[in-house]
């Protein structure tokens, strides 16, 4: 048992293995993805189902379940007058990020990758931040704000890394639009300024810190 009250899931592999002790745990279907949604804050359930629409209500209460079991994520309460419930990671579950980067990096060399498949805005910034350049970004000081739709987050270039959080959109230049509309902005050889007048995103501020910020960013 758990201070969360629940069994632990047995054991998949049934071996003494490290890494097979931790697939036991994050080797489930959407588990690891479940995780990358809460990696840059506490979500309320429909807003972690919003980052996995292909997730149903069942199998997402399933993963949370098994996560709060593994000391993963805890379940919150926000003070009345809202009373509205929130999961977040644990310490431990926020020692998974070189995981999630190494997955990014590796994913980005396989071929067959699609990018016009559904991106989440949490899954937008931390592949920024796993692709960045940053021997080059030691270079750069910048910060940059996302809005994108439902989620918002900031950033800052801190010695040659690109650090996210959630919060107003604010910075050297503000990028708005869908995740998937965004990944082409951050990852193509199309300029910065072409897009600010295409419709599909908006960019305001330094355009030419724009264009040097998203310069840092490639998937090869």
């Amino acid at each position: 048992m758990t201070e969360f009250g629940r069994s632990l899931p047995r054991s998949v592999y049934d071996e003494g293995c490290i890494a097979a002790h931790a697939l036991d745990m994050l080797g489930d279907r959407w588990a690891i993805l479940v995780i990358r949604e809460l990696m840059l804050g506490a979500k309320r359930f429909q807003m972690i189902r919003a980052g996995l629409p292909g997730i149903s209500a069942s199998v997402l209460t399933q993963r949370l379940e098994g996560l709060m079991a593994g000391g993963i994520l805890r379940r919150t309460v926000l003070p009345d007058p809202a009373g509205v419930q929130l999961y977040e990671l644990t310490e431990l579950g926020r020692g998974t990020r070189p995981v999630i980067d190494a997955l990014c990096r590796f994913g980005a060399r396989l071929p067959g990758h699609d990018p016009t498949k559904f991106i989440s805005p949490t899954a937008l910034m931390l592949s920024m931040a796993a692709m960045v350049d940053r021997k080059a970004g030691k270079e750069m000081s910048f910060r940059a704000g996302f809005d994108i739709g439902r989620e918002t987050f900031r950033g800052a270039l801190v010695k040659g890394r690109w650090v996210p959080e959630r919060g107003a959109p604010e910075g050297d230049a503000i990028f708005a639009g869908t995740a998937n509309a965004l990944a082409p902005v951050i990852y193509g050889a199309r300029k910065v300024a072409d897009w600010a007048g295409s419709g599909a995103v908006t960019i305001t501020g330094d355009l030419s810190g724009a264009q040097r910020f998203v310069d840092l960013f490639r998937l090869t």
